[in-house]
């Protein structure tokens, strides 16, 4: 193996995402215990459902009679049923009965992969597994989504672009007296500034050096041996409503090379019946303007080319999109060098 073929497959997982990583593929209540419910995540088609306990499972979305999408079928006793012929397979992508043909050889074979699935915080989680890391860690979620004093609400919106555009974006304050000069909570501050990075215990923050608290003017990502996520605080008016800042918590999901899941919980410190009178002034006017700033980011983030990070010329300002991006790299490399170990292991 050349130093150029590491390379390129050095970036070939960073583009298609990394791997010994839980993500988040859908909101908890997607998932439901009467129908299978598919998507993609880095590539692979999955399909995900609740047992006759109501436990999340995950497997391939994939019959192994002939390939033909679980997620079309039903929910049988606890498990998936394909609708072309009626196979069944359980949560641990075994083949448990072949209806058609009763004593099949097919029953009891373990034929498509299973996938470890938990839920935090409305949302359901996968983990993707990688040669050094088979097995999954903790996941690691904000402090603040398990604190009483807060309240919030997930969104999450599906953009067709690759999902490193979409950390990028997260990791680029600069951008937001730009794109979003006409919304209702970042149509203030400066134009011009610098940027400054700071290390952090878990990870790193990006802010503005002359402005603070005036628009998106920070943001910071907490890196996790399994996961990553970043939150930012967007200054909110007294016509927002009861509470503190706005704070926004992010997660990106990979589902191929050219589309990402963006999840993005927006959260309030809000206590009290000030909670309820927030709650519900957010779901009757400010959602809207939210919406309408996550349009924005999709529209510009979907028609920049694929190949842009080629072309681009960074300056100043992209010092947190240069650190992700280096983040990014390091995990690749460390998994390409894993399993490259691992083939040569095999070959002996």
């Amino acid at each position: 193996m050349t130093a150029i073929d590491k390379k390129a497959l050095i970036e070939k997982r960073v583009n298609e995402g990394l791997r010994g990583q839980w993500y988040p593929v859908c909101k908890s209540v997607e998932v439901k215990a009467s129908r299978p419910y598919g998507t993609k995540l880095l590539g692979d088609k999955i399909v995900l459902w609740r047992d006759g306990s109501g436990k999340l499972r995950c497997i391939e979305d994939f019959c192994p009679h002939r390939g033909a999408p679980l997620s079309y079928g039903e929910v049988h006793e606890g498990h998936v049923a394909c609708r072309y012929h009626g196979v069944v397979v359980n949560g641990d992508g075994v083949v448990v009965r072949v209806p058609a043909m009763p004593e099949c050889a097919l029953e009891g074979r373990k034929a498509v992969k299973s996938f470890e699935v938990t839920e935090a915080n409305d949302a359901v989680f996968v983990y993707v597994p990688s040669v050094d890391r088979p097995e999954a860690p903790e996941l690691v979620m904000p402090d603040v989504m398990s604190d009483d004093a807060w309240s919030g609400f997930l969104c999450t919106s599906v953009w067709e672009s690759n999902y490193r555009y979409a950390l990028d974006n997260l990791a680029d304050p600069m951008h937001g007296c730009y794109l979003h000069a006409e919304s209702f909570t970042l149509a203030y501050g400066s134009k011009q500034d610098l940027m400054k990075l700071d290390k952090t215990d878990n990870g790193f923050r990006i802010e503005r050096v002359g402005q603070t608290g005036e628009n998106f003017d920070w943001t910071e990502f907490e890196v996790y041996p399994a996961d990553m996520f970043c939150f930012l605080e967007i200054p909110y008016p007294p016509a927002a409503g009861p509470g503190g800042v706005f704070r926004i918590i992010g997660f990106v999901t990979p589902m191929d090379e050219h589309t990402t899941k963006v999840f993005f919980w927006r959260m309030r410190q809000v206590e009290g019946m000030a909670r309820e009178s927030w709650r519900f002034l957010y779901r009757a006017k400010m959602e809207k303007t939210h919406w309408d700033v996550l349009e924005q980011d999709r529209v510009m983030l979907e028609g920049m080319p694929d190949d842009a990070r080629k072309r681009e010329m960074l300056y100043q300002h992209d010092l947190g999109v240069s650190r992700i991006r280096q983040i990014l790299t390091r995990a690749a490399k460390a998994q390409v060098e894993a399993e490259l170990k691992q083939d040569s292991v095999a070959a002996e």
